[in-house]
């Protein structure tokens, strides 16, 4: 049988397939030439907004402040032998760390200057790491919890810096 004997079905199938491949090289070419894309825009905030972000953070790390503050220098009320006061001492002073850090980085503002919000991430993280080996028992003696405190100082110091 030469080719033009064969049947039509048989001489459709090299053409068709003639058109896919040209079709994906088509595509492939394309795929590969084409400008990526840069992602979606970085958003943009104005001054006011960015002004009313560094303000309600700096009023957030204060009240955080003021409450780890207060809740690890609080005196066992009925002196060292009272257990359970020790116990409720210890109890709010890692509920005020732990829930201070989660609270500022629940606060922070997208339009929150990027000096800014770096310097409150680091602050409320290292709040956490405090509370979380304060709750796992490490004293502030231990000299890794010792560590963590003066970071928490440094840190603090430096959000009050940007706060000004």
């Amino acid at each position: 049988m030469s080719t033009s004997e064969q049947p039509p079905t048989q001489r459709v199938i090299p053409i068709v397939a003639l058109v896919l491949a040209v079709i994906a090289v088509g595509l492939s070419a394309w795929a590969v030439l084409r400008p990526a894309s840069s992602g979606p825009a970085e958003p943009t905030y104005t001054a006011a907004e960015q002004s009313d972000a560094k303000t309600a953070i700096c009023a957030a790390t204060d009240l955080v402040r003021r409450g780890v503050s207060l809740n690890t220098n609080l005196q066992i009320p009925g002196g060292e032998a009272d257990v359970t006061g020790s116990l409720a001492v210890a109890a709010n002073a890692r509920v005020s760390l732990s829930d201070g850090g989660q609270y500022l980085i629940s606060r922070l503002d997208p339009a929150t200057p990027t000096e800014l919000a770096g310097a409150v991430k680091e602050f409320a993280n290292t709040l956490l790491d405090i509370g979380a080996a304060a709750t796992a028992g490490s004293p502030n003696t231990d000299p890794d919890q010792a560590a963590r405190l003066r970071t928490a100082d440094a840190q603090n110091n430096a959000v009050i810096e940007r706060c000004k």
